[in-house]
């Protein structure tokens, strides 16, 4: 019996009871839960300290127009990001519904990655200090942790820096290294992460960089010792799929509504 299918109880319910994924009965309900969902996963990358200055983005493809992506504007602070904030650009980049522009950077990273991963929702891309530091190595992250374990043979390098994502190029050769992997740690730049959900791309996303601390904390202890192959690939099984993603998102959503309930705005 799985961790999901185990009838675990929390306050005398059932883990189930707390944490079923949504279905939706319009594209615009749909739409608008997933839009309040990228506004949540911004003010968390604000309150986790991920932004720095204008950089970073987090994506999410509409379900009608699945060539069109929801983007934060630009010039606007994770922590200050409502759900009507946000930006809609069609597949050259410009805006079709908002009124604030968006990073041409953002574009094209994102779009590149939307456009050769049809099973990709969501994506994310910042700068925090953690993860950025640890793809200066151009290594993989080892399996350190069982955290860490959700990225093994499920992560990425691309191992050369050629400057600010300006070209459309570069966002093909991230995709490219990204491949069919949920993340790729872009040497000397930072992590992106992408999941089949805003949830799980965000969640990706804090728990990579968490991942790059401990790495970087063990090295500098001289205690670096990887779980064996065997048993981090019994691990990854059981902490790095889809729905692992989406669940380990839903407490940090709970708290930051409860928190900052204009974000749903």
């Amino acid at each position: 019996m799985s961790v999901n299918q185990h009838a675990e109880r929390v306050h005398g319910k059932n883990v189930q009871d707390y944490l079923q994924q949504p279905t939706f009965k319009t594209f615009e309900e749909e739409r608008q839960h997933n839009k309040q969902k990228l506004a949540g996963a911004f003010r968390l990358f604000g309150r986790f300290g991920f932004s720095e200055g204008v950089a970073g983005q987090i994506t999410y493809r509409d379900p009608e127009l699945t060539d069109h992506l929801w983007v934060n504007p630009y010039g606007i602070h994770f922590s200050r990001i409502k759900a009507s904030d946000l930006v809609l650009v069609n597949d050259a980049g410009e805006v079709v519904e908002g009124k604030y522009s968006v990073q041409k950077a953002a574009f094209n990273i994102h779009a590149a990655v939307h456009r050769v991963r049809p099973d990709v929702i969501a994506s994310a891309h910042a700068h925090p200090v953690y993860s950025k530091t640890w793809s200066a190595s151009g290594r993989l992250l080892d399996p350190l942790t069982q955290d860490a374990c959700a990225f093994y043979n499920d992560h990425a390098v691309l191992d050369e820096y050629s400057g600010v994502v300006y070209e459309e190029e570069e966002g093909d050769r991230i995709a490219r290294a990204l491949g069919n992997k949920k993340a790729v740690l872009l040497r000397s730049h930072g992590p992106l992460t992408v999941g089949q959900s805003v949830d799980s791309a965000a969640f990706w996303f804090i728990t990579m960089e968490r991942s790059c601390q401990a790495q970087l904390l063990a090295e500098a202890a001289g205690i670096v010792n990887p779980i064996d192959d065997k048993n981090a690939t019994i691990a990854a099984s059981q902490v790095g799929r889809e729905i692992d993603g989406w669940e380990n998102f839903q407490p940090l959503w709970e708290r930051i509504v409860g928190e900052q309930p204009d974000l749903l705005d």
